[in-house]
């Protein structure tokens, strides 16, 4: 089942997104090599592609696991989460109606 990803920043985390960031794309291009990656993105805090200094309010990530608790653990153990990037992270089922 598809499951999506809402992590929300911790004020001032840029930095630590910004070092953290390969190992982060390195898990989401696991699952995209697997074919288990619908969509990942951050959330730029300002209306603009590249946000500067102003930084990220989170990221979503679309992807396919076999559960919930699959789904939890993977959120949890992301470079984010473990380098606090995260405030915290909310994880729901997701059902693809478009395209």
């Amino acid at each position: 089942m598809w499951y999506a990803i809402e992590g929300y920043d911790r004020k001032d985390a840029l930095a630590r997104r910004m070092a953290v960031r390969p190992a982060h794309l390195a898990r989401l291009s696991a699952l995209l090599d697997q074919g288990r990656l619908l969509l990942a993105g951050p959330c730029p805090v300002i209306d603009a592609e590249d946000p500067g200094p102003a930084g990220f309010s989170g990221s979503i990530v679309i992807a396919e696991f076999e559960s919930l608790e699959a789904a939890n653990r993977w959120a949890l153990e992301d470079p984010y989460m473990e380098a606090g990037v995260y405030a915290r992270v909310d994880v729901r089922p997701f059902r693809q109606v478009l395209p």
